[in-house]
């Protein structure tokens, strides 16, 4: 339904500039917005396409140039926070009923479930398993003996929990990540190679997310550790015995070896990859593709392979950039300093002495 500039504002406890009565019928993207939505623009860099969107009217921060908006807006604190309320007015969340234990679900009889656990068709909740209040267990999804899942948990379709898995309250598991699963750990001998134990498990914090196609090891005797509130992208790679602290952000295809720590508040850059037995110290930030070889202090901003503090790193890079207008002038140097040794190889002409004639 088409809703007002004004209702629009009211609802995000926005400022309208412009026409108020102006009527909206769907928020869209800066770059895909019709002559009938309304779009964000939350930053000044964004004014070329600005000038080039069809949208009727905009939601901009407090800060935001309006001479350059060019059209009615709606002014608010958080420009992404209302933008997200207005697009959710538009497109409301599909509701999810409760549905209770499905009938064409595998769930153990040893499996302690609360009163309102979902599992979903096709899903294996095993022996001894334990699952707490207002949990989901989609389709396809398998939960292996021993584990324990917290209240208001959701484990996506085909996620797997290996044994003795433990998952914190409101934590969410997305599709055909996998937790628990065997270590990569082997020993030479004899002409080939064994695994060592693999004993431990995985314990996931609470409000945890963990990415589609992500995967955590099992510990070699003890738990691989992931702290309450940390955010994991898809396609992250955690190994056995990591200890993650609690509210880091790790963004995808993030490789991390075996008995590696970061400390609380750590972000890793997509690509960022660790060898083992590395500490991140608290509050350490590394940049895309970050090569990781020595522990990092707390704080430090760094990337690069190796990694190295930022500011040495955009020194490095910089004079990377000019290799190529070096090259050229050590070519010269070259040149001229080759010119000066053959001047200097050439036999000196002495001058005529007293009574003798010039030849």
């Amino acid at each position: 339904m088409p809703t007002s500039l004004a209702e629009l504002a009211r609802l995000v406890d926005g400022e309208v500039l412009g026409d108020a009565t102006l009527e909206i019928d769907s928020a869209a993207a800066l770059d895909d917005a019709t002559a009938r939505d309304i779009t964000l623009a939350d930053k000044q860099c964004k004014a070329d396409r600005l000038a080039k969107t069809a949208a009727r009217a905009l939601v901009v921060p407090r800060d935001f140039p309006l001479d350059i908006a060019c059209r009615p807006a709606i002014v608010v604190e958080d420009a992404h926070r209302a933008f997200a309320r207005i697009v959710t007015h538009f497109r409301p969340p599909r509701p999810a009923p409760r549905l209770g234990v499905s009938p064409a679900a595998l769930v153990s009889p040893s499996a302690r479930l609360a009163a309102d656990v979902d599992v979903h068709a096709g899903a294996t909740v095993a022996d001894d398993v334990e699952i707490g209040a207002g949990s989901t267990i989609h389709s396809g999804a398998r939960i292996l003996p021993g584990c324990k899942l917290g209240k208001n948990v959701s484990i996506f379709p085909n996620a797997v929990l290996y044994e003795n898995t433990i998952v914190g309250d409101r934590s969410i598991v997305h599709a055909n990540a996998v937790l628990g699963c065997r270590g990569f750990g082997y020993r030479f001998h004899d002409g080939s190679h064994l695994p060592i134990a693999q004993m431990g498990w995985v314990q996931i914090g609470s409000d945890v997310e963990i990415g589609a196609g992500s995967t955590v090891d099992r510990g070699t005797y003890g738990p691989t550790v992931v702290g309450d509130g940390t955010k994991i992208d898809n396609l992250v790679m955690i190994a056995h015995n990591c200890r993650i602290g609690k509210h880091n952000i790790i963004c995808s295809q993030v490789g991390i070896a075996g008995s590696t720590t970061t400390g609380d508040f750590v972000v890793l850059a997509g690509q960022v990859g660790i060898r083992d037995h590395v500490r991140i110290g608290e509050g350490a930030v590394l940049g895309a593709q970050s090569g990781v070889s020595n522990d990092i202090p707390p704080g430090a901003h760094m990337f690069g392979a190796p990694a190295t503090p930022e500011r040495k790193q955009k020194q490095i890079l910089a004079t990377t950039a000019r290799l190529p207008e070096m090259r050229k002038q050590l070519k010269a140097l070259e040149r001229r300093l080759d010119e000066l040794e053959h001047q200097r190889a050439q036999p000196t002409k002495q001058l005529p002495g007293p009574g003798q004639q010039a030849a």
